[in-house]
């Protein structure tokens, strides 16, 4: 009878552990998306609820709440708070600022909320960063175009939007680079939005006011646009600019031939941080400790790029995508678990 009971109390020890176990691989992760001016965002959360989705096969049920609307820093703060006061165990955000952050973060900290900023880095201590290095991003298309105009020229520039974390860090980039080419002049700096339609305006507005100009830096979101009105212009032969990573432009660059070139911000960098963000939530400790970054808190992700050599096997890629869809990539599942220990 002792050993029977014994052996009743084990069992009923392990379906407790089991269950707490089973417990322990719920994760509901808050996606905090501050803009959604582009498809390029959209696409950014649907990639992460899709990688929800994919650790039920490995039985972990993650769910995603997500907040994406228009709003200013404070707005995004509530978004935050929003997401402490419903106990999320993770907040992945996007973030409007790079700084304003530091104070809710720090409350989610001690709230126990994991917080992981994608796509722009942020200065908090209590935070990390999964994502690409937008100073980088903004330097290998600065490479491309310098090399491009063998070393000298005149640029101008078309930036996104002013003060936004991932647009500063991009434009310190590409500064990075030009500053090393003496004979490359940047005779002007705008900025557009990452809008398509006031990446055209600017662009006709340069040609108008810099008709000699031999090469173009502008961001994704933007240079679609621009290059429609280089090629109003009749300027096509004329002018080197960096390009876009979404569909329709790159038909417009395969089927015209443009001396393009860019850079890939993979809206997949969110999904990313996601499967980061479970991995950790399990507990799991990574390899290399995330301290890269003017703040010491990032995990950089690679950064693609895109040029003559591969456009075409870019283009065969993305057959069938509609056309605002964004070349991307994402860490999955497997090669996120090969990050840790």
């Amino acid at each position: 009878m002792i050993r029977k009971t014994g052996i009743l109390a084990a069992a009923a020890a392990a379906l407790m552990l089991s269950a707490l176990g089973a417990k322990a691989q719920d994760f509901t992760i808050g996606l905090s998306n501050g803009w959604v001016g582009s498809e390029w965002r959209t696409q950014m959360i649907e990639e992460a609820e899709e990688a929800a989705k994919k650790w039920a096969d490995k039985g972990v049920n993650v769910e995603v709440v997500v907040q994406s609307a228009n709003v200013d820093v404070p707005g995004q703060i509530a978004h935050v708070r929003n997401f402490i006061n419903q106990g999320v165990d993770a907040i992945i955000i996007n973030p409007n600022s790079p700084t304003a952050f530091d104070p809710v973060f720090a409350q989610a900290k001690e709230a126990g909320i994991l917080v992981i900023s994608t796509d722009a880095e942020v200065s908090s201590p209590d935070a990390i960063y999964v994502g690409i290095d937008q100073t980088a991003w903004g330097a290998a298309g600065a490479k491309w175009l310098a090399e491009a105009l063998g070393g000298k020229g005149e640029v101008v520039a078309i930036n996104g939007v002013a003060g936004h974390p991932a647009n500063e860090m991009r434009v310190a980039g590409y500064r990075s680079v030009f500053k090393d080419y003496p004979d490359i002049k940047v005779v002007n700096e705008v900025n557009a939005d990452w809008d398509q339609a006031k990446g055209q305006q600017a662009m006709q507005n340069i040609l108008a006011t810099y008709p000699n100009i031999n090469g173009v830096w502008v961001q994704d979101g933007m240079a679609a646009g621009a290059w429609r009105s280089i090629m109003d212009a009749g300027k096509t032969d004329q002018i080197a600019a960096t390009g876009e990573i979404r569909k329709d432009f790159i038909d417009l660059w395969v089927e015209n031939n443009l001396n393009s070139g860019a850079s890939v911000n993979p809206p997949g960098v969110m999904a990313s941080a996601l499967n980061v963000a479970v991995l950790m939530l399990q507990g799991k400790e990574l390899k290399e400790p995330a301290t890269a970054g003017q703040y010491g808190n990032a995990m950089y992700l690679p950064i693609p790029f895109i040029d003559s050599e591969n456009v075409k096997q870019v283009h065969a890629e993305l057959e069938g995508k509609p056309g605002y869809y964004s070349y991307t990539s994402s860490l999955s599942i497997e090669e996120a678990e090969a990050l840790f220990k």
